[in-house]
């Protein structure tokens, strides 16, 4: 009863579920961020013209 066509590896698919569910975590807490210190074009502060 050897059907290599169905056999499935347990831990890679477990692999890409924790990293599914880590990616989730990450782009949660990026968003929090934005949302709390948002990233607004910074304005170069140059030297003042000399007349």
């Amino acid at each position: 009863m050897s059907n290599d066509d169905k056999l499935i590896d347990f831990a890679s698919e477990r692999d890409k579920r924790i990293h599914d569910v880590h990616e989730k975590r990450l782009q949660d807490v990026r968003q929090a961020f934005e949302n709390a210190l948002p990233l607004g074009k910074t304005r170069k502060k140059g030297k003042p013209k000399k007349r």
